[in-house]
């Protein structure tokens, strides 16, 4: 198996975009998502809506992904695919199609966990991301649902160091964006004025959380009254002031990741630290991550922007890893909504 030449192909379907991806070997040769614009009116994914458009997407994603790679589908050494964590009914979608796609062109079937995929996605290799963190690492996953910080000690050895014990920090951005009347996802949003605002101009508190755990729905909740405060004294206070108040916002955000981050470095003795999710597109964070690297001497992996949201290319590498150790699953196998990192 050493030199074989290894083509997994990978579906991603934990929330509201659909994904394929072909990898050959840790190359990857494509990477399609078609992305769901139905949930924007709704300000929110619809877990309904959601599963729908997932079921009209799967086929044509699956055959641009493959046609793109330019590869019959009677070459693909096995099918790897999100078994969870994620919504109930998108995850179906995928798990079924995959299954049922293995089924059918007899090749194996490989479960992949969603986070610890945008953890092992620094292991994609391609001709501008060829150098990938040594074990062992610290990663810092953050998402719309999940806000992490764990100790990877191998590919399929991981420690959970420290969680959200409320909201996640996608969460967070997302929500006080729509306090401040912006369109879902607010997030990017917040990033995009932030570059262009004060970020010292209000102060918004940190939360007390014990340990390398996160929380995040006190410092929602300040965010809410601040703003409601402040637009009863004056109603043109968001439009004034859009600038700063995103830029506070998101200087406090990055300020609760990064103590974390600071104090399970000291606690590990770990200088190596990775980043993944969606919210690791974020430019504060991946700056606030070059600074540490120079200030602390660490070593930081940022990937690279298509890896960061969610993709199959991420589901692909970890298909490749598990095929080499030949980690495969039966039809019996079902989505796994609640799956846990360290399970």
């Amino acid at each position: 198996m050493e030199n074989e030449t290894i083509y997994i192909l990978a579906i991603e379907s934990s929330c509201d975009d659909t994904a394929a991806a072909v990898l050959m070997n840790q190359k990857v040769i494509s990477n399609v998502v078609a992305t769901q614009k139905i949930h924007e009116q709704y300000g929110g994914v619809v877990p309904e809506l959601a599963s729908r458009a997932h079921q009209q997407n799967i086929v044509p994603v699956v055959h641009q992904a493959l046609a793109i790679a330019n590869i019959d589908k009677k070459l693909v050494s096995a099918i790897a695919f999100t078994r969870g964590p994620g919504l109930m009914g998108s995850l179906l979608v995928g798990t079924s199609f995959a299954k049922s796609l293995a089924l059918g062109l007899n090749v194996p079937l490989i479960e992949v966990n969603h986070m610890q995929a945008h953890i092992l996605a620094h292991f994609i290799t391609d001709e501008e991301n060829s150098i990938s963190p040594e074990f062992p690492f610290l990663a810092m996953t953050i998402s719309g649902g999940h806000t992490q910080i764990v100790l990877v000690k191998d590919y399929f050895e991981m420690e959970i160091l420290g969680e959200t014990l409320d909201d996640a920090v996608g969460e967070a951005f997302d929500k006080s964006a729509k306090i401040l009347g912006l369109p879902y996802p607010g997030g990017p949003l917040i990033d995009k004025y932030a570059k262009l605002g004060d970020p010292h101009k209000f102060k918004f508190p940190k939360p007390k959380v014990d340990g390398l755990n996160f929380s995040f729905s006190g410092f929602k909740t300040s965010v809410l009254y601040f703003i409601q405060k402040a637009v009863k004294e004056n109603p043109d206070f968001i439009s004034e002031n859009l600038n700063d108040i995103c830029a506070s916002i998101q200087y406090t955000i990055i300020s609760i990741l990064m103590d974390k981050l600071k104090k399970a470095v000291k606690q590990t003795g770990i200088k190596s630290v990775a980043i993944g999710g969606g919210v690791s597109a974020n430019s504060g964070i991946r700056m606030a991550l070059k600074d540490a690297e120079k200030n602390h001497g660490w070593f930081t992996y940022i990937p690279k922007f298509e890896y960061c949201t969610d993709n199959a290319a991420m589901i692909g590498i970890v298909g490749y890893l598990k095929y080499k150790q030949e980690f495969f699953s039966d039809q019996s196998i079902t989505a796994q909504p609640r799956y846990r990192l360290s399970e």
